[in-house]
């Protein structure tokens, strides 16, 4: 593991001190390590709502029910075996 050096105002050091006490952290470190992980689950699941709505804006409605499934599958099925 690498590590990085970091410098803050004796306000926000004061406060990381109390965050990592408070939230049963073991160091800094770790604190530091669950806001970044947590700053990544938060990007990746916004990367994900984006992506669904361009795929909700992105053509004409149709409704996916059972009948669309089936058919879906079918034609998978279909353009598997055409291209063995």
């Amino acid at each position: 593991m690498s590590s990085i050096n970091i410098s803050l105002p004796e306000v926000m050091q004061a406060f990381v001190e109390e965050q990592v006490v408070q939230g049963g952290y073991g160091s800094i470190s770790e604190y530091l390590q669950a806001l970044i992980s947590q700053d990544q689950k938060r990007k990746a699941q916004n990367k994900i709502e984006e992506d669904l709505i361009a795929g909700l804006e992105s053509g004409e409605v149709i409704e996916v029910n059972d009948e669309w499934w089936e058919q879906k599958r079918t034609h998978l099925i279909n353009q598997l075996h055409e291209d063995k």
